[in-house]
């Protein structure tokens, strides 16, 4: 039996559709039912909470393999309910190289390590930005703000690097490492296919959305940490938190062989999921 944890998330919500799809039998785990019927999937799930103990140990009984799409800090609590025998396949987040510290990558480092210490055989995926889900909002975020302004304010011009990630590649890539025979607990990140400039990303999510480019001006990120908090204020803007801009200092670019070799998952280029991002999501309004 396969159990998803976090099914009504959007990645696991994707990986539940995959699964019906391909006809693997499998059993959501979740506390919220009624978000889970939302989803028109029809496959009944079994009620637990993370947080439970007792719930979680119950929920997952039987379990040959777990699949954790919820936040990656709940791992020693899945370690400890799992069957001994489980497969635990995790999903994490490439915050954990962060050099930010903040509270979603300190949990990512921490259920990273829980797992590799904790003597099971698995894996946990740290994806880069996922984009393309059902109800995901970074490129469509992006492209509002686009639309909105004459140029793009970024910290260092926008030299840093990203290496964005399509929804569908993330679920392949779950997909994978269910079916994959681990021995060990192993961390291995999944990306898209090349790292490329945050500027030039930018310019590809304007031509996806059907918007010009814009100028690029270049403002120190200490500038524009200060000018987050006003897109509270400003009608039509997205929110931009201090992390977000802090953030994009860092290159996030990363070697993928793993992903190519273990998984056999090659991911789609950028342009392509972009494509197929705006083509099949609600139409883009600015």
């Amino acid at each position: 039996m396969i159990a998803v944890i976090g099914a009504t998330g959007r990645s696991g919500a994707a990986l539940a559709r995959a699964l019906i799809a391909t006809g693997m039998p499998f059993v959501p785990v979740l506390r919220d039912k009624a978000k889970w019927d939302a989803l028109g999937l029809a496959v009944a799930p079994h009620i637990a909470d993370v947080t439970d103990p007792q719930s979680l140990r119950a929920a997952l009984q039987g379990a040959e393999i777990v699949v954790n799409t919820a936040h990656a800090s709940f791992a020693p609590s899945l370690i400890a309910a799992a069957p001994s025998g489980a497969r635990l396949i995790m999903m994490g987040s490439t915050r954990r190289y962060s050099h930010w510290p903040d509270a979603h990558g300190d949990g990512v480092r921490a259920g990273e390590a829980a797992l590799l210490a904790s003597g099971r055989a698995g894996v946990i995926l740290h994806p880069t930005m996922i984009y393309g889900a059902q109800g995901e909002e970074n490129v469509r975020r992006l492209a509002r703000l686009l639309a909105r302004l004459p140029f793009a304010p970024l910290p260092a011009g926008g030299r840093t690097l990203v290496q964005p990630i399509y929804q569908d590649d993330v679920t392949r890539a779950l997909l994978a490492a269910i079916r994959h025979p681990w021995t060990r607990a192993e961390s291995m990140v999944i990306a898209g296919p090349e790292a490329l400039l945050y500027r030039d990303f930018l310019a590809a999510v304007a031509q996806a959305a059907g918007l010009p480019s814009r100028p690029i001006l270049p403002i120190p990120a200490a500038l524009l940490v200060r000018l987050a908090p006003l897109t509270r204020w400003l009608p039509g803007l997205p929110k931009i938190n201090a992390d977000e801009i802090r953030r994009l200092t860092e290159d996030k670019a990363f070697d993928i062989s793993a992903m190519r070799d273990i998984l056999g998952v090659i991911p789609i280029p950028l342009k392509q999921g972009l494509a197929l991002t705006f083509a099949t999501a609600t139409p883009f309004q600015p």
